[in-house]
């Protein structure tokens, strides 16, 4: 049979009574099981922690940034491909003015072999 320290035999018929502490009561102070045993902890493991932590936000503050510089490009390549579609645009009204008018429908039907039409003829009424 084991013994163990603080141990005590127990009577089977009697009731425990309990034990009345003879001086004041100190409350235990608990000691952490790797003091105890002489060791001290490691910080190696909490400090990598901390480093790959630095490295998550430092690479996510990275993406934000080409991210951000990614949408800049973007809208400079839009502008840029909105004022060429503007001088499109400007340049084809000028044409529809420019050969819209007299001289240049006139131009146009004399290329196509059409000629000067002659003096009207006017009928009498009778």
């Amino acid at each position: 049979m084991a013994v163990y320290e603080g141990a005590r035999p127990r009577t089977i018929g009697l009731p425990r009574s309990r034990r009345v502490a003879e001086g004041p009561v100190l409350a235990r102070r608990r000691v952490r099981g790797a003091f105890r045993a002489g060791r001290q902890t490691n910080r190696l493991g909490l400090i990598l922690g901390a480093i790959v932590v630095a490295f998550m936000l430092a690479f996510f503050s990275l993406a934000q940034q080409v991210r951000v510089s990614a949408t800049g490009l973007d809208i400079g390549r839009l502008e840029l491909e909105r004022q060429g579609l503007d001088d499109t645009a400007a340049d084809i009204r000028s044409d529809l003015n420019r050969l819209g008018r007299e001289p240049a429908i006139r131009k146009q039907a004399i290329d196509a072999g059409l000629g000067q039409l002659s003096d009207p003829i006017i009928l009498t009424p009778r």
